[in-house]
């Protein structure tokens, strides 16, 4: 009852019963049953993982961690990361296709063991869909008058012989009149995977994807503003675009009898260039500074890896070695913005004549790493894996302007090295056929960001964050399997965090200066019979503390709560099938309150959003439907913050930022499939 398969908790094919960590899985049939709109629509129904929608795919992320901007996930496609270490955007899963995706599985907890750096809240991995046996097609439209968007999916698939390709696209298109100013968003999205069969034991698989993001970056609002008119935008020229193109080739055969060899070759370019609207600061009478940067990634690298089965305690040995080397230049230029002062926009901008702060460098990053997990029962119904990854990271850092001087154009030339070994160690153990327990130790690190180390003129002196990840869970499955359980407890301790010492107003450094702890109880339950009711809760209760935080001289966070940190996060959902070819489902999200400040005096009260969806096959291949988000109409932030230190005088305009979530919606949609092996 507990033997589905997931492959990113040891790399490889596994048990889930027989894996000793935190680890859930949406598969294919709920992505194409429920037409998500966004990743966090897929993603967000895994007790204690929330993707923060932001606006146009741009994002946030709360893994055993508040949400935040910061390094703290690896996101992978088929394994491999999409981006490299050092150039960690918190906005790149908007590189995704999710049409092209088979199935999501989300590793919570750290991963570092497994898939190196920035695995610390969490690993995401976003598997390929592989191609179709018979011929496969399908087209849709949907539609959303509130937000002003549409969107176009494409799909193609077939078999020929040894060779089975598949196609998958999807473009999007939001207006910028709708209920939020300034909210344009257009995205183009392509996959094309290969599998090839060389012969009965190996085959050849390929895959590239291709995304184009134009998008408005509408900003946030304060508090007036919020309260008053949610849909107001500041900015009309802020934008981020995104390209990003990803290719891999991967050959996998058995090489020695019970022996599994999987080579993988891989490359990916993404350019990103923005003017942000957060970097806009100083504002004096009609007269604010900006800036406006490109920051570029050129990647080259491989991945091996072997899985040996023995007979010996019924074990098998995972291992390999991954090498990645990557170029990433980076320009930042000043601008010297006008705004209304009446109504507070910022309406042009022009290069500023200010030199100080621009940047013009090249850091060449080289990953190599060796991985190995070993996986045996010693005794009967007990599975224990010990494994540990050894990361070897160097930065070569080129500054292309004179370092220095009155015009202060960065740090210096310099070549750094770090090194790291991040072990794990668990076990599951089989109460019966239809329940287990596990537990599970492992390690996670961070390394300096590149932007961390070399944004100013003094380097620095940083090395990795750590962070240990205690966790004990049960599954379990009941009335035949009809109802399944997974819960785990877990604790994740951060030392050496790096955070920001304010030396004296207006000069801050980074330091290895933190510590935290985060700890919480993940449950969740699901219920599908066959019958005509289907359901699902999940839900997260979590602390998030600083155990160690001296801010500056004058301020010590040590003992708060982390800000943006819900006390809970809980989804749940109720289908219905009122015949064969139809299903009606209400959904319940629930976002609990959290301190949107490190002083622990300002709160954001949280908020519950009620969402339906319906769908209905009413003829051979065709499907109409309709979702309805927010239906409450209830008035909430998806972010909130605050910038108010705790000491001095408090102005809510002034310190407060939101980000406004959308009314009430409605999207309606037709879907035409075409699949052979259904009929």
């Amino acid at each position: 009852m507990l033997d589905e398969i997931v492959v990113s908790g040891s790399r490889a094919e596994t048990r889930l019963s027989e894996t000793p960590l935190a680890i859930g899985r949406v598969e294919g049939e709920e992505i194409n049953r429920d037409k998500p709109k966004t990743i966090g629509d897929v993603i967000n129904r895994i007790p204690g993982v929330f993707w923060n929608d932001l606006g146009n795919e741009q994002h946030s992320m709360g893994i055993r961690q508040p949400i935040s901007t910061n390094a703290m996930y690896q996101y992978l496609e088929d394994g491999i990361p999409i981006r490299p270490l050092g150039v960690f955007n918190h906005n790149s899963l908007n590189e995704m296709n999710l049409a092209g995706t088979d199935s999501v599985e989300v590793v919570k907890g750290a991963a570092s063991s497994l898939y190196g750096s920035n695995a610390v809240g969490g690993a995401v991995n976003f598997i390929s869909a592989p191609s179709s046996r018979t011929p496969y097609g399908s087209v849709g439209y949907r539609y959303d008058n509130t937000n002003k968007f549409s969107r176009v999916d494409t799909a193609a698939s077939n078999t020929w012989g040894d060779l089975g390709l598949r196609f998958s696209h999807y473009s999007s298109r939001r207006e910028t009149n709708n209920w939020q100013e300034y909210s344009y968003g257009d995205k183009d999205s392509y996959t094309l995977r290969g599998d090839y069969a060389l012969n009965a034991s190996s085959l050849l698989r390929a895959t590239l994807v291709h995304t184009d993001l134009d998008s408005a970056m509408t900003g946030s609002l304060f508090e007036n503003d919020y309260r008053r008119r949610p849909g107001y935008s500041i900015n009309t020229f802020t934008y981020r675009k995104d390209k990003t193109t990803r290719a891999n080739l991967a050959w996998e055969g058995e090489t020695i009898a019970n022996g599994l060899t999987t080579i993988t070759a891989f490359t990916r370019r993404n350019d990103h260039g923005q003017i942000p609207s957060y970097t806009i600061t100083g504002c004096v009478g009609a007269t604010c500074n900006g800036t406006k940067n490109n920051n570029h990634v050129d990647s080259i690298g491989v991945d091996i890896k072997h899985q040996q089965e023995f007979s010996w305690m019924a074990s098998r040995l995972v291992a390999g070695v991954y090498v990645d080397h990557s170029d990433n230049p980076y320009v930042s230029d000043n601008l010297a913005i006008t705004r209304n002062v009446a109504t507070g926009k910022y309406v042009s901008y022009t290069m500023s004549a200010t030199q100080l702060g621009r940047r013009d460098y090249q850091a060449d990053i080289v990953n190599t790493a060796y991985f190995a997990q070993w996986e045996f029962t010693p005794l009967a119904k007990t599975r224990v894996v010990v494994g540990g990854r050894s990361d070897d990271i160097t930065y070569d850092f080129t500054n292309n302007l004179a370092p220095g001087g009155s015009a202060n154009f960065g740090a210096p030339n310099e070549k750094r090295s770090f090194a790291r070994f991040s072990p794990k160690i668990g076990a599951t153990y089989a109460l019966n056929n239809s329940a287990s327990l596990y537990a599970n130790f492992s390690e996670g690190f961070t390394p300096p960001e590149v932007s961390q180390l070399y944004s100013k003129l003094a380097i620095p002196n940083l090395k990795p964050a750590t962070y240990d990840n205690y966790e004990i869970g049960l599954r379990a499955a009941f009335l035949g399997g009809a109802l399944k359980l997974d819960s785990a407890l877990y604790r994740l301790d951060g030392h050496d965090t790096i955070v920001s010492f304010t030396i004296a107003p207006g000069n801050s450094i980074n330091q290895n200066a933190g510590r935290t702890r985060s700890s919480g109880l993940e449950l969740g339950l699901t219920w599908d019979d066959g019958g005509p009711f289907d359901a699902r809760f999940g839900t997260s209760i979590a602390t998030h503390r600083f155990l160690k935080y001296q801010a500056s001289p004058a301020l010590n966070y040590s003992g708060k709560e982390m800000p943006q940190a819900p006390s809970n996060i809980t989804t749940a959902e109720l289908g219905y099938k009122p015949v064969a070819d139809a299903r009606i489902a209400v959904e319940v999200v629930n976002l609990g309150d959290y301190w949107m400040n490190n002083a622990n005096t300002i709160r954001y009260g949280g908020h519950t959003l009620l969402n339906a969806r319906g769908s209905y096959q009413f003829s051979r291949g065709w499907e109409a439907w309709l979702q309805g988000r927010n239906l409450g109409d209830e008035r909430y932030a998806d972010s909130a913050s605050s910038s108010f230190s705790g000491v001095g005088v408090y102005s809510p305009n002034t310190k407060n930022q939101y980000s406004a979530g959308a009314p009430r919606s409605f999207m309606v949609g037709l879907t035409w499939t075409f699949d052979a092996k259904a009929k």
